[in-house]
C-alpha cells in the first residue's frame, strides 16, 4: 500500500511518540552533536574482532569433566539468521582435539569397490558447494519436557544454530568408491577420543550430506569439528559427526551408544524409538523473553526465530493472550529450508500482564504442537527432539519469566 508524504509524516511522528521522544530539542543540540570532534581508532589488526561493548557470549552447564559438556548460543542477543562461528552452539562428549590437516585422512571402505584414504588436499579438489544450514542437538529444549523449565531462552533453546557451511557432497564421494549390493547403512566415525560413531542410512548419504570444511567464509572452527565434518540438513546435530575420519559402508547400523542409549526417545509405554533423525519445526520469541525487562509500556518489536528439519518455513503465528488468539509474523526474507527463519511483529505492551508465544508452520504443513499435545503422545520419559510451543510471561512491571 503506498503511503502518502502527510501519512508518512504523521506515521513517523507517532513512532517518535511511542518511543518516548528522542528528537533534538533545539538547534544548538544539533550543532553541539556535529562539533563532537572524531575519535581516533585503534590500528589495524590481522583477524576482525567485535565491539568490546558488545558482551554476548554463550553459556556453559557446568559438567564433572571440562571437556565434556555444551555451550549455549546467546539467542536473545541475536539479530538477523546467521549464528557468528564465534557464538555456534557446540556438543563435546572427550574435549576438542587438535587435529593437524595437513595429516588428517578420511578413509571410505567397506562395501564398497575401489576403499579410498583422501587427504584434506584431495577433498579439496573436489567440486563443492555452500548451503544456509541450521543445525541443531537433539537434546535442544529438553529442560521443557520438565515442570522446572530453564530461565531464559539461552539456557532453553541455545543448542540450536545456523551458518553457511561448504563442503563437498557425499554422494560424489560414495559414487566414485562404488557401493556394492546389499548395503543399506554407513557408519560415520570420528576422530576424537571418544570415537563419535553413528549409523545413517544409505539413501540419506546418497541426498544431500556434506562432508563440510568451511564454516561462514572460513575454514571450520575447531569445536566445530576441524578440519572435517558431517552436515546433515535437517537432522539432529549428534549425527553430523565432527572431526570425521571414517566412514564405513555396511549392510546394517552398528547400534551404537549414541543411538541406543542416548538421543532415542523413550515411550509412555516403556518402549524407545531409535534413529528419529529429523528434527521437527520449532519457534521461539527470543524478544521479549525470559531474563529481559521492557522498560515500560509502548511499541516494541516483538521477535523470534523458527525452523524446520522438513524445510522451509512458512508461516509463524503469534499468541500474546495465551493462546487465545492468533496473529500472523512477518517473515524475514530469504527464507530458505532448513535454516533459522527471522519472524517480527510490532506489539504494543500496555503495561499489564501478557502471555506470549509463537508457532511455526513449515512447507510440508506440520504445524508446531503445543506443549501438552506433546506429551499426549510422547509421555514425559524423553529428553530429546522436543518441540512444544514456548510460553514467556510479561509481567505488568516489564520482567519477562518462563511459563
Amino acid at each position: 500500500m503506498r503511503i502518502s508524504g502527510r501519512s508518512s509524516r504523521r506515521r513517523m511522528l507517532g513512532f517518535g511518540a511511542a518511543l518516548g521522544g528522542g528528537l533534538l530539542a533545539s538547534a544548538t543540540e544539533s550543532r553541539a552533536v556535529d562539533g563532537v570532534p572524531g575519535q581516533l581508532g585503534i590500528p589495524l589488526g590481522p583477524y576482525g574482532e567485535r565491539s568490546p561493548f558488545e558482551k554476548a557470549v554463550r553459556w556453559r552447564r557446568d559438567t564433572k569433566t571440562p571437556e565434556t559438556g555444551s555451550s549455549f548460543t546467546p539467542l536473545q542477543d541475536s539479530v538477523g539468521a546467521i549464528t557468528p562461528s564465534s557464538l555456534h552452539y557446540e556438543r563435546h562428549h572427550t574435549g576438542i582435539p587438535t587435529i593437524d590437516p595437513a595429516g588428517h585422512r578420511l578413509v571410505i571402505h567397506g562395501m564398497v569397490d575401489r576403499p579410498l584414504s583422501l587427504t584434506m588436499a584431495e577433498i579439496r579438489r573436489l567440486p563443492s558447494v555452500s548451503r544456509t544450514l541450521v543445525l541443531e542437538c537433539g537434546g535442544n529444549s529438553g529442560s521443557e519436557w520438565a515442570v522446572k523449565t530453564a530461565p531464559d531462552v539461552q539456557r532453553s533453546h541455545g543448542l540450536v544454530s545456523c551458518s553457511e557451511w561448504t563442503g563437498v557432497p557425499l554422494s560424489l564421494v560414495l559414487k566414485e568408491v562404488g557401493i556394492q549390493r546389499g548395503a543399506s547403512w554407513v557408519i560415520a566415525e570420528g576422530a576424537d577420543a571418544c570415537r563419535m560413531a553413528r549409523s545413517i542410512p544409505l539413501a540419506k548419504a546418497l541426498d544431500n550430506i556434506l562432508l563440510a570444511y568451511g564454516q561462514n567464509g572460513e575454514a571450520l572452527r575447531p569445536a566445530q569439528g576441524y578440519p572435517l565434518r558431517l552436515i546433515i540438513p535437517g537432522w539432529e546435530g549428534n549425527a553430523c559427526v565432527k572431526w570425521l575420519h571414517r566412514l564405513k559402508v555396511t549392510d546394517q547400523p552398528y547400534m551404537t551408544r549414541d543411538e541406543t542409549s542416548k538421543y532415542s526417545d523413550l515411550m509412555p509405554d516403556g518402549k524407545a524409538r531409535i534413529f528419529t533423525f529429523q528434527m521437527e519445526a520449532k519457534s521461539v520469541i527470543t524478544f521479549p523473553s525470559g531474563g529481559q525487562t521492557l522498560s515500560g509500556p509502548g511499541l516494541y518489536e516483538l521477535t523470534g526465530l523458527a525452523w524446520s528439519g522438513r524445510g522451509r518455513i512458512e508461516r509463524v503465528e503469534i499468541t500474546t493472550d495465551g493462546g487465545r488468539t492468533w496473529v500472523d509474523a512477518q517473515l524475514q526474507e530469504p527464507r530458505l529450508p532448513i535454516a533459522l527463519t527471522r519472524f517480527r511483529l510490532p506489539w504494543r505492551f500496555e503495561g499489564r500482564e501478557e502471555l506470549i508465544a509463537s508457532r511455526a508452520t513449515d512447507e510440508s504443513g506440520y504445524v508446531q504442537p503445543s506443549r501438552e499435545a506433546l506429551i499426549e503422545v510422547r509421555g514425559t520419559n524423553s529428553g530429546y527432539h522436543y518441540n512444544g510451543i514456548k510460553l514467556w510471561r510479561v509481567q505488568a512491571d516489564g520482567t519477562v519469566t518462563n511459563v
